[in-house]
């Protein structure tokens, strides 16, 4: 089996509501889709979502190095060698994640197609059988976010996901509310996206909030930080997670020596794809660090990717891939059973693709082929 064509389509996903973090307001999304065709006429799909506050990528590079680089790189290559089609995507350009996680997403979705099983079967096989699904509260008042917890409890969720990041007495306020709204008994995670700076705003913060008992505390510090973040650690008893500071194996080795974070994030977007994915996985499972499966506010493709690491992994203990639930007009029809999901046993990734709504998205596309 052999890659024929590649079809790399700049889009822009609707969001229902702007969604708002600490660094940044998205008011839609933009993302890179990948349509990888075989010599066999096998089809397989990929993702990429870059974000610049995170790896330094930007929509606009990341479908030029697509186009110019990567892609042409992979024609008559083999779907189904994937260290050595990241080995040779490595040694062409240095970092650039999210590009490489679209060409590695559509290779496993065209080799499970191809072989007739679930993505998650190539990497081990289903060790969860569902997951529960974590709502994600972008930051606003105390007040609306403590409203649109309480709304959300009615449609089943049982655990949050708070963005703050802004001021630190005023995220204090916002955690505060919402805890006061939902109860002792609804798990709250808290994602401060770098935007407590540094150590002693963060233990500042949490001298106020431990507590509350919330699951966890993520990545408070600058992504680098890495000694804040053993400072943290040290010093307050809510579980700490680190995010931005783990892209890549690197990253990873320096959290473990250090013993930095009780927990890791894991995102496609931030490592290469579902290849090494797996690999930080291993290392993390290694050292006796819980890992969760996260988003960079993928598409169903590129969300589905990492519910198949996740599910076929017992290091993976949570995950939150709520892309497709914030988007107004999605590409894919990945399936949620709020406040669950639970995976299908269809080849590959499982997504079907709705050409049309891809095309009616479509900014800009090219198509790449050893013609």
């Amino acid at each position: 089996m052999k890659i024929k064509e590649l079809e790399i389509f700049a889009i822009r996903l609707p969001l229902i509501d702007p969604f708002i973090i600490s660094y940044h307001t998205y008011d839609d999304m933009p993302s890179i889709i990948v349509k990888l065709t075989t010599e066999d006429g096998l089809i397989g799909y990929g993702e990429a979502v870059a974000d610049e506050h995170v790896t330094g990528e930007t929509w606009e590079a990341t479908y030029a190095l697509l186009k110019n680089t990567l892609a042409p790189l992979l024609i008559g290559e083999n779907p189904m060698e994937f260290e050595r089609l990241h080995e040779k995507m490595n040694k062409a350009v240095y970092q650039a994640p999210a590009a490489k996680a679209a060409l590695d997403i559509a290779c496993y979705d065209v080799v499970g197609k191809k072989l007739g099983v679930p993505v998650y079967q190539l990497l081990g096989g289903r060790y969860h059988e569902k997951f529960p699904i974590t709502h994600v509260l972008s930051i606003g008042t105390p007040e609306a976010m403590a409203a649109e917890a309480e709304s959300r409890m009615k449609e089943g969720y049982s655990s949050f996901k708070m963005k703050v990041g802004t001021e630190v007495q005023a995220d204090v306020k916002r955690i505060q509310a919402v805890r006061e709204k939902v109860g002792k008994d609804i798990a709250i995670r808290v994602d401060v996206n770098q935007g407590w700076k540094n150590s002693a705003n963060t233990i500042t913060a949490m001298r106020q909030l431990e507590h509350l008992g919330l699951d966890w505390l993520e990545q408070p510090v600058v992504a680098d930080d890495f000694n804040g973040m053993v400072e943290v650690k040290a010093k307050t008893s809510t579980p700490l997670m680190m995010d931005e500071g783990l892209k890549g194996f690197r990253d990873m080795r320096e959290l473990i020596e250090k013993q930095a974070a009780h927990k890791v994030n894991i995102k496609l977007m931030k490592c290469g794809g579902i290849y090494p994915a797996m690999k930080l996985a291993h290392m993390a499972e290694m050292a006796g660090i819980e890992c969760q499966i996260g988003s960079m506010v993928e598409s169903s493709i590129g969300s589905a990717a990492g519910f198949h690491v996740a599910f076929s992994k017992k290091a993976f203990t949570s995950v939150e891939l709520t892309g497709p639930l914030k988007f107004s007009k999605d590409i894919g029809n990945l399936h949620y059973d709020v406040p669950f999901i639970q995976l299908n046993e269809r080849p590959g990734l499982g997504v079907d693709v709705d050409e049309s709504v891809l095309h009616d998205l479509t900014v800009y596309q090219t198509k790449v082929s050893g013609v």
